[in-house]
């Protein structure tokens, strides 16, 4: 029988969610259901000197944001609950106390001050120190106390951790999806940290494994920082006898910095002005970050962004609904290499979006603009206002500003463009053309158009030197959309009275 797909999202909550997180949750759950399987949302806190208050209910705001459904979780329940770690700490000691027996593991009472000085003498003399096979039988540990010993300092409260003990000079045979065959020695490798008494936690390598068993997840997909941890990962399914139901793994590329060398960080986004973060955060201590959702990204241009970060369909397919990338999407087009992020793509791809919504549909998005800015205008007007300008915008908040002069009269006027236009018989023209806008019946735009433009060659008037005198006391401006749609925008009395005005401040 096949096995069912089932793959974990895991993050700790120890601040924002990055998006290289979030696309590493994308492709877990993009995987899922492409297979038809299910995607868990698992908290992993077991280090509580580094949780941070908001950020798991970030972190769940965010996936939901994007459209990441759950199926099983903290908030959603499901078979393997809990799906919080701290909650589950009395399942792992269990299993570190197995591995001792089966000789695996073993205690170790070295505390961090006797560790540090070991360091620093290694140091001292020109070598790098590595807990492993050379000296675990030399210091504190179950392996070179007898039981009795270690029974005594057990009893007496001393703090111990369990420690892997990784196998001598063995060549570890692994297959990552992404990257292929990777084989390790051993011997290169240190025995790593299993458990602490000290909080009565286990770390991720023991806790990772254990809830994956338990939780039945088929593919284990995550960043390429725990690619050196896989060694130790596969002989530990080995060592708990779980070899016949271990995970598939794969392995991400990392998201690199828009010039390309390195890991793409915060200080990336503040130095070059773009968000890391899929939501605004603000840390216990008032700090603050930018999230895209409040710079005015829509979640399906982010989520479309993100996917295309280190995976691509083979066509030149760009925008991508969730539904298609979920159809589309294989690990087998996922890159080995690190992907170069570019903040400039993000905007196009928000930009394509918006354009590919409806009129009504912007309008609505731009009403709540509107009326935080004091201006309360109806949807009609709106929508006309957004077909005509929704094609220069990547955000709904940049309609604000291509926009404002067709909801409020402008009071000042831009003094390049009054010093090019506002000379000579321009005024006299204008004050004459205002005669003849009073006089038209059917303010239509084509209407409108034909007759001054026929009143401007019947006087041999420069067309563009008029032209861009009206367009001035209209907009305040010498750029802007066709002046005869926003003549019939604002209406006959709008225009009359902002020529006036234009008239009044400038002069005749």
């Amino acid at each position: 029988m096949e096995r069912k797909v089932r793959v974990r999202f895991a993050p700790s909550p120890t601040g924002p969610l990055h998006m290289g997180g979030v696309r590493t949750a994308l492709y877990n759950y993009l995987f899922a259901k492409k297979n038809g399987g299910d995607f868990i949302l698992r908290i992993e806190d077991t280090d509580s000197h580094r949780f941070v208050p908001g950020a798991e209910d970030y972190i769940m705001e965010s996936l939901a944001w994007c459209g990441i459904a759950i199926d099983e979780g903290v908030r959603e329940g499901g078979p393997h609950a809990p799906y919080r770690q701290s909650e589950r700490r009395e399942i792992y000691l269990q299993y570190a106390l197995q591995l001792i027996d089966s000789g695996h593991a073993y205690y170790a009472f070295d505390t961090p001050e006797e560790l540090a000085a070991i360091r620093s003498a290694a140091e001292a003399e020109g070598k790098t120190f590595a807990y492993d096979f050379r000296v675990r039988e030399k210091l504190a540990t179950s392996l070179a106390l007898s039981p009795e010993e270690v029974r005594r300092r057990i009893d007496a409260g001393e703090q111990w951790v369990v420690r892997f003990r990784m196998p001598e000079n063995e060549e570890v045979h692994m297959h990552d999806l992404i990257r292929g065959d990777v084989t390790v020695n051993t011997s290169t490798l240190d025995d790593k940290v299993l458990y602490k008494s000290a909080d009565a936690l286990p770390t991720y390598h023991l806790a990772n494994i254990v809830d994956d068993h338990l939780m039945e997840i088929s593919h284990v997909i995550r960043g390429e920082e725990w690619l050196p941890s896989l060694p130790l990962h596969y002989l530990l399914y080995r060592a708990l006898g779980w070899s016949d139901t271990q995970p598939q793994f794969a392995h991400l590329p990392l998201l690199l910095k828009p010039t390309g060398g390195g890991k793409l960080s915060k200080r990336d986004g503040d130095k070059m002005g773009f968000p890391v973060f899929p939501l605004r955060w603000v840390s216990p201590e008032g700090e603050t970050a930018r999230g895209y959702r409040e710079d005015g990204y829509f979640p399906e241009a982010f989520v479309n962004m993100l996917a295309l970060l280190g995976w691509n369909p083979g066509t030149e397919q760009e925008i991508f609904s969730m539904d298609e990338l979920i159809e589309a999407f294989s690990l087998e087009r996922v890159s080995k290499s690190g992907a170069r992020f570019n903040p400039e793509k993000t905007r196009w791809f928000n930009a394509q979006y918006l354009h590919a919504k409806t009129d009504e549909e912007v309008a609505g998005l731009l009403l709540p603009l509107l009326r935080k800015k004091g201006v309360e205008a109806d949807l009609a007007k709106t929508t006309r206002i957004v077909a005509l300008l929704k094609e220069r915008a990547t955000f709904v908040s940049d309609l604000w500003d291509l926009s404002s002069f067709l909801f409020i009269a402008p009071q000042e006027y831009d003094a390049k463009g009054t010093a090019k236009f506002w000379k000579g018989e321009n005024p006299a023209r204008i004050a004459a053309l205002r005669e003849v806008l009073a006089g038209i019946g059917d303010f239509t735009k084509e209407n409108a158009e034909r007759i001054v433009h026929d009143w401007i060659v019947a006087r041999e008037y420069p067309m563009g030197q008029v032209m861009n005198s009206f367009r001035l006391t209209l907009v305040g401006a010498s750029s802007g959309p066709s002046i005869f749609d926003i003549c019939e925008i604002i209406g006959k009395e709008e225009t009359l009275r902002r020529i006036d005005t234009a008239l009044e401040k400038l002069g005749r």
